[in-house]
């Protein structure tokens, strides 16, 4: 079976269970971005969305795309998952907005060239899906001086998971050079060095702007960290937002 239909198999199965554990953290009157939910007003990834045409690869249930659109914005939401797309169809009819959902892997999107403003990912298909064929994929739907922003594990973060546990730990576990592909028994994740990605990004044609690292506050709770994760990340980078322009 392949990554993305292993991946489509793992998230079906458990797409329910996810949204009954964090989706209570996740609805919020703004966007918010990582496992700490920090706020894009704060971070300002993606500054006014007003009438743009924008994707979110891995959207999940939406939940971004839900509040784009009611400020304005012209979002398609992309998902591997059958079942997190159902979510997603539910959850707009909740909000009352309405915009095209497409059940496809990011690696093989059926859209056409130069579609987008924004493509963007928060923790989603950059993070499940090849990048060496998921960037491509982002880059060809851009149009000219659009903009790709992903947020990731942090390439730190991963070298210090600690798969036993499913911790991070303040140990190198992993080859810094080894990072690649995580084949785990849920499912298959993906990761590059920091000079991979600059490498992978400017190969076809984006220009990195800016690599946030995002920082939770010292009483940050969240369903997805434990607490001495907050603490790791007080201390060192968990997540990276890369945001990346097209050229031309």
């Amino acid at each position: 079976m392949s990554d993305a239909l292993r991946n489509r198999a793992y998230w079906n199965r458990t797409s329910d269970e996810y949204q009954e554990r964090h989706g209570e953290f996740l609805r919020r009157p703004e966007p918010h971005w990582g496992g700490w939910q920090i706020p894009e007003s704060e971070l300002n990834i993606l500054g006014d969305v007003s009438g743009k045409d924008m994707l979110e690869l891995g959207c999940g249930a939406a939940w971004w795309s839900i509040l784009l659109a009611k400020r304005g914005a012209r979002p398609v939401g992309l998902d591997n998952s059958e079942r997190q797309l159902e979510h997603a169809r539910r959850l707009m009819v909740d909000a009352g907005v309405d915009f095209p959902l497409i059940h496809a892997s990011a690696e093989d999107v059926p859209l056409a060239d130069e579609s987008f403003d924004v493509v963007f990912s928060d923790h989603g298909a950059l993070s499940w899906s090849n990048p060496e064929t998921t960037v491509p994929e982002a880059a060809r739907l851009l149009r000219d001086g659009g903009l790709l922003a992903f947020c990731t594990t942090s390439p730190l973060a991963a070298i210090c998971w600690d798969e036993d546990d499913d911790l991070i730990r303040p140990v190198l576990r992993h080859d810094s050079f080894g990072l690649r592909r995580f084949d785990q028994e849920e499912g298959v994740n993906f990761q590059l060095p920091y000079g991979e990605w600059i490498r992978l990004l400017r190969a076809n044609g984006l220009v990195v702007e800016d690599l946030v690292e995002p920082r939770p506050a010292e009483d940050a709770t969240s369903t997805y960290c434990m607490a001495e994760e907050r603490d790791w990340a007080r201390r060192w980078p968990s997540e990276a937002i890369w945001k990346a322009r097209k050229t031309g």
